[in-house]
């Protein structure tokens, strides 16, 4: 809260209601001026200042989102929130949509109005954060091309609502960088970013994860355990692949985004959660609604604020700009000398199509830098093919063959021995010699898809699950690194 007292704006027809919700602001240390109609409305907000506004939907004279887009125009400093009826949830999406900062059902509590003007009214010791949200920026979101400089207009906007945000964009293009950017640009970065990758938890300990679980409430559960859900209380929770969530788990996601409530596995009680959610798939889900796959309910729900990332292919110099980023960055974590692009190299770059997007592109950047003995990178450097990759590896395992007596092995049903070739036996043992088999595989995989760790699943005949805990074992898992 500010210093001075701060001055909240009431817009609302029921003088019973306004009466109990000024006298409650009033014990928090917040001061409030009373509208009963959207007239009543605009010439208080010309007469004086105000850190916030809550309206009501339903007013005499007009409904609440003409107020929303009419402070959302003349008045961008002033947040604005809605009080909705219980259950009156497509009406409040559209007012998220028309500008307002967040919502809130009656009645409305003490505690709910606090935590929802705490969240409105930026104290101005805090002001230096909105200057610094540039820097923040330029070394979050790497480029200067127009599809950047507007998403990162988008997000500045976007960031200033409790609106839930829905990102697409194809795989690598860094919807988890975005979602961390808003996040930190919000009025919640003081409070956690939990991000939470829908394809990677084993179904049966999903509702665990997210939810929580009470002490003895299955086999295993030696102990309290807090949810994810819980765990983004007073931050941002990111859901990524949200497509990837079984059915029942949309069910019981859809009351916790709505409700702002959940309920531990084994526990009588509901827990109150206050969390801003991000979601983000490279599918498509207005598709998987049609197949039966994803609620419709839950869509409309978290479909409020959209954003789309741009694919690399399409960022132009920002190539260059981001291929300059990795290579300063990589070196120094490497602590190797920097290195520079050739001039073919960057031509090379410019003319590629990254279908793996900005997770190509990095990995492109390592690569030439392992390769490179001199001050700078060519084209030999970054031109790789997996394919030729791939055909090395896996004819390895025949190189291991020696010349030595045939084998003969008898069958299990005692008739005529069947020659085996012989192999010289590995000597780092059975288990290593096939995990390095194994992780050259993944490896090549990955290459071949542009590492889109969805598509190596299905060329590797595998879940998604299953691959993302080999990659784990193998350490080639990079926790954060966004897949869709």
């Amino acid at each position: 809260m500010t210093t001075q007292q701060p001055r909240v704006l009431l817009v609302d027809d029921e003088k019973d209601l306004c009466m109990l919700m000024h006298m409650s602001l009033k014990r928090i240390g917040i001061q409030a001026e009373v509208a009963y109609n959207i007239t009543q409305a605009k010439q208080e907000l010309k007469a004086q200042r105000f850190d916030a506004c809550l309206t009501d939907l339903n007013l005499p004279d007009g409904d609440g989102i003409q107020l929303v887009r009419h402070v959302t125009e003349h008045y961008p400093n002033t947040p604005i929130a809605v009080i909705t009826a219980y259950g009156n949830m497509e009406i409040a999406i559209a007012a998220l949509k028309a500008g307002a900062f967040d919502f809130v059902s009656k009645p409305a509590s003490s505690e709910d109005l606090q935590q929802l003007l705490e969240k409105a009214i930026i104290p101005n010791e805090e002001n230096s954060h909105l200057t610094a949200s540039s820097d923040i920026e330029e070394h979050t979101l790497i480029g200067s091309s127009e599809v950047i400089q507007q998403l990162k207009h988008t997000i500045r906007k976007i960031s200033k609502t409790q609106a839930p945000v829905f990102i697409t964009g194809e795989s690598g293009t860094g919807k988890e960088v975005v979602a961390n950017l808003i996040h930190s640009l919000s009025n919640r970065k003081n409070g956690p970013f939990v991000p939470i990758n829908c394809g990677a938890i084993p179904i049966e300990l999903m509702e665990s994860e997210l939810f929580g679980h009470k002490k003895g409430s299955f086999t295993n559960a030696t102990q309290d355990k807090q949810g994810l859900i819980q765990a983004a209380h007073g931050g941002s929770l990111f859901l990524d692949e949200i497509a990837e969530l079984p059915m029942n788990m949309q069910v019981k996601l859809l009351r916790a985004v709505q409700e702002k409530k959940i309920r531990p596995i084994g526990s009588d009680v509901e827990i109150s959660v206050d969390f801003r959610i991000i979601s983000a798939t490279h599918q498509n889900l207005e598709v998987l609604i049609q197949q039966g796959k994803f609620r419709q309910d839950l869509f409309f729900r978290l479909h409020v604020m959209d954003i789309r990332l741009p694919p690399l292919r399409e960022r132009g110099q920002d190539i260059l700009e981001l291929a300059n980023y990795f290579i300063q960055k990589i070196c120094q974590e490497w602590q190797i000398p920097n290195k520079q692009l050739t001039v073919t190299a960057q031509q090379f770059l410019l003319e590629q199509k990254f279908s793996g997007n900005v997770r190509e592109l990095r990995n492109i950047i390592e690569r030439a830098l392992t390769l490179s003995d001199s001050p700078v990178i060519d084209v030999q450097h970054i031109r790789y093919h997996p394919e030729s990759s791939l055909r090395t590896q896996t004819s390895h395992p025949t190189t291991a063959k020696v010349s030595e007596p045939e084998v003969r092995f008898i069958s299990h049903q005692g008739e005529t021995p069947m020659p085996r070739q012989r192999f010289k036996l590995p000597e780092e043992g059975l288990e290593a010699y096939l995990e390095n088999i194994e992780k050259n595989i993944l490896l090549n995989a990955l290459e071949m898809t542009h590492w889109n760790r969805t598509m190596a699943a299905k060329k590797l005949q595998m879940s998604f699950r299953s691959l993302r805990y080999r990659l784990k074992k193998f350490g080639l898992d990079v926790e954060g690194d966004e897949d869709s």
